[in-house]
């Protein structure tokens, strides 16, 4: 059989890695000039003159003048930018250049190297903007444990993945259909339109046998086909029959799944915890998960036990409902929300038309048809006299006040588009 696959069955199938995300740090700044705020992410904020953007710092320091036609956030100290629509390149926090706008797209930086995508063709350049592999490549991915997956053209019909090291060498002959990133030193591999698993020599670990396999659930994955799947181990053993159809990966230690239609939790080792009795199950956070058995609104524990009974709605329109935010999940029953603690007790009452979850120790709630925001103990915040509000994000909180979009702070006080207004907090927490 030849060992070369069609290019049209790889060309949407190898995944690119996105860059890993980490939490930003937002701080706002009044602008007496303009009368509104400035939003600094990292310390950097976005500049324009209405047609192109720049860079300056916090302390006011120009990082760069408005030259480019787009721009992103930074993402861990870089960030890209296009002069033009199609022309890419990528900047660091003082300003400097890394790479020059020459490329058709670029991604953030992993393992300290850049992928680049120039002319329809891949290739890879370091930290200085050095190009280190030149763009030869359908397609690749980023690095991940010194390795990156690319797409390699064999003849005019004819395409293969094989794998990289950092400074372009095949670790092994291009032969798959598709890889995924290699995880603890074992890389998902399809050949022959089944998957398999492959260690770092390409060395074939577990038979190309299957429709599907799952990525890695620390150290478990599942592989099977449309009549089921199985739960495996990193021994490449099968811990479970061939019997699950879905699975939402793994949360507090347990591995939410589908079983004829209906949702449970096994652990590790394969065992049904939890069994597949539920309408739906959410991820557990704080030990706790929200469930729907024969449509009814609950939450249960990691083993199971029922927090809250079975008899909750999910009815209007805000949600995220029975998921702890500050250790306090929203309820409904009959048209009303509340919220329940830890162990299930309803500790802020079903008083409440509308609400969201809780963010920053704030809850937006909606009361006789204005919108407030009151506190982990149930005490209003801010009274409800607003006609819209948001949740708080940042410290911000967008509400509608009198037919106008003003901006609101931690404190209950308005910081953009105020007209007047100094604070909608009041001292008085008593609402009729």
């Amino acid at each position: 059989m030849n060992k070369t696959l069609h290019a049209a069955a790889l060309l949407a199938a190898l995944l690119l890695l996105p860059h890993v995300a980490h939490a930003q740090h937002i701080d706002y700044v009044d602008d007496e000039e303009c009368g509104c705020e400035l939003v600094f992410i990292d310390g950097i904020q976005t500049t324009t003159d209405g047609e192109r953007y720049g860079f300056k710092s916090a302390d006011g320091t120009q990082i760069t003048p408005n030259k480019y036609r787009f721009v992103d956030y930074f993402h861990n100290g870089y960030c890209k930018v296009r002069l033009e629509r199609d022309l890419c390149g990528l900047i660091d926090r003082t300003g400097r250049e890394i790479l020059p706008c020459i490329y058709d797209d670029i991604d953030y930086p992993s393992e300290n190297r850049i992928l680049v995508a120039k002319d329809g063709l891949f290739g890879y350049t370091d930290l200085n903007g050095n190009t280190i592999v030149q763009p030869r490549f359908i397609n690749a991915g980023n690095f991940h444990e010194g390795t990156a997956p690319v797409q390699i053209v064999i003849d005019t019909y004819f395409t293969a993945c094989t794998f990289i090291d950092t400074l372009g060498n095949q670790l092994f002959e291009p032969v798959f259909q598709n890889l995924q990133p290699f995880n603890e030193g074992y890389a998902l591999a399809m050949r022959y339109d089944r998957w398999g698993v492959i260690d770092r020599s390409g060395r074939e670990v577990l038979h190309y046998s299957y429709e599907q396999i799952t990525s890695n659930l620390d150290g478990h994955f599942f592989a099977g086909d449309s009549n089921g799947w199985a739960l495996f181990d990193y021994n490449f053993r099968p811990l479970t029959p061939f019997v699950y159809t879905w699975t939402g990966g793994i949360s507090d230690g347990l591995i939410s799944v589908r079983r004829n239609g209906k949702y449970g939790f096994l652990n590790p080792q394969g065992q049904e915890i939890i069994p597949c009795i539920y309408d739906l199950v959410s991820p557990f956070h704080l030990g706790r998960a929200c469930a729907v058995l024969n449509g009814r609104y609950g939450i249960i524990d990691t083993t199971g036990r029922v927090i809250l009974p079975f008899k909750y709605d999910n009815n209007t329109p805000h949600g995220d409902k029975y998921i702890y935010h500050d250790s306090l999940a929203l309820v409904e029953r009959n048209g009303k929300c509340g919220f329940v603690d830890l162990d299930g007790n309803l500790v802020i009452p079903f008083h409440f038309d509308q609400a969201f979850h809780f963010t920053e120790g704030l809850a937006c709630t909606q009361f006789k048809g204005r919108w407030g925001y009151i506190d982990t103990h149930g005490d209003v915040f801010v009274p409800h006299i607003f006609q819209h509000a948001s949740p708080m994000e940042w410290g911000r909180a967008e509400v509608v006040y009198m037919g106008n979009v003003s901006k609101m702070d931690r404190t209950g006080r308005c910081v953009k588009n105020c007209k007047g207004v100094i604070a909608w907090r009041t001292p008085t927490n008593n609402e009729d």
